[in-house]
């Protein structure tokens, strides 16, 4: 009864800062018929198609856990937000994944064209830059600048477009000789894989909600380990869910990786024990929190909330 009563608090929390957030990025995002219209309704389209908006609570829960408010953060919070929006509209190009769906309904491109669907995700990325560098009351410039790096850091080759080559490449692999410098072995290659192009830009955010809030550097230590563990285990779950799922449950195709021979942790290891890895990068994501005691806990839960999702 306690557990279910907790997933029910949680459950709340994160529909009232998705709802604050929704209403931040109507506000920031052009209108739909502000010139070039088609443009920015591509925009919209995409942005306010639904989602869990995972990225922006995150920045705004780990504000919340080292003592600080939402609205100070709340430009980061849509700002990754959109950055997300954005390469979910790049991934499903054909030149990429070649997407039929994404959150329950035509990808971008199936409705804009390709051209104003890459046009759209330029737009969405330079916003979401303009927000992450907009000066805020409270919020100290050099916290600001500080975020504006950890972010570009997260999502440039090092990171999530980084490991989008490193995705796409990995589907040719077979009979190929390794790249130099990238692991042989597949379990390592996942890792790097799923490091980059999906963890580096959750622990980014985690980081991004502390660093805004001046959180002291062992408490900003753990939210470190925290969101780089959470970040590698919502990817697996994801991977796993591609496996097991049903596009009506996902929003999104399914069985896609396989069908494209990606390079997953299903597809390594299989499905059971990719469960069993998620799991434990749950655990060492939870165990991290620890320092922060009681403070912890609304972080704790949601990974544990992610580790059960089904979609």
């Amino acid at each position: 009864m306690a557990e279910r009563a907790l997933a029910a608090d949680l459950h709340a929390y994160a529909a009232d800062r998705a709802a604050r957030v929704d209403a931040a990025l109507d506000a920031w995002l052009p209108p739909e018929d502000a010139f070039p219209a088609i443009l920015h309704r591509a925009m919209r389209y995409s942005v306010f198609a639904g989602g869990k908006r995972l990225r922006p609570l995150l920045v705004i829960a780990a504000a919340e856990t080292v003592g600080g408010a939402v609205e100070p953060v709340l430009p980061t919070a849509c700002a990754v937000e959109l950055i997300n929006t954005y390469s979910l509209i790049h991934d499903d190009l054909p030149s990429m994944d070649d997407a039929e769906l994404r959150r329950g309904r035509p990808a971008c491109h199936r409705v804009f064209g390709e051209a104003i669907a890459v046009l759209a995700g330029d737009a969405l990325h330079a916003l979401a830059f303009e927000l992450l560098a907009r000066p805020v009351p409270g919020v100290r410039p050099e916290a600001t600048a500080a975020v504006v790096r950890e972010v570009a850091a997260a999502i440039g080759t090092g990171g999530m477009v980084g490991g989008q080559v490193l995705d796409l490449l990995a589907e040719r692999r077979p009979g190929q000789p390794a790249m130099p410098g990238w692991p042989a072995d597949p379990a390592s290659a996942v890792a790097d894989i799923h490091r980059r192009k999906t963890a580096a830009l959750i622990r980014a955010c985690v980081r991004a909600g502390a660093i805004l809030c001046d959180a002291p550097a062992g408490e900003l230590e753990a939210l470190d380990a925290y969101g780089a563990h959470l970040g590698l285990a919502y990817q697996v779950i994801d991977d796993v869910l591609d496996e097991v799922g049903e596009a009506q449950t996902l929003g999104k195709d399914a069985r896609r990786d396989a069908a494209s021979r990606k390079l997953t942790y299903p597809a390594v290891y299989g499905v059971e024990r990719s469960r069993a890895i998620a799991a434990a990068l749950t655990a060492q994501a939870v165990e991290a929190l620890r320092p922060l005691g009681a403070r912890g806990d609304l972080l704790a839960g949601l990974a544990r909330l992610l580790l059960e999702r089904e979609a």
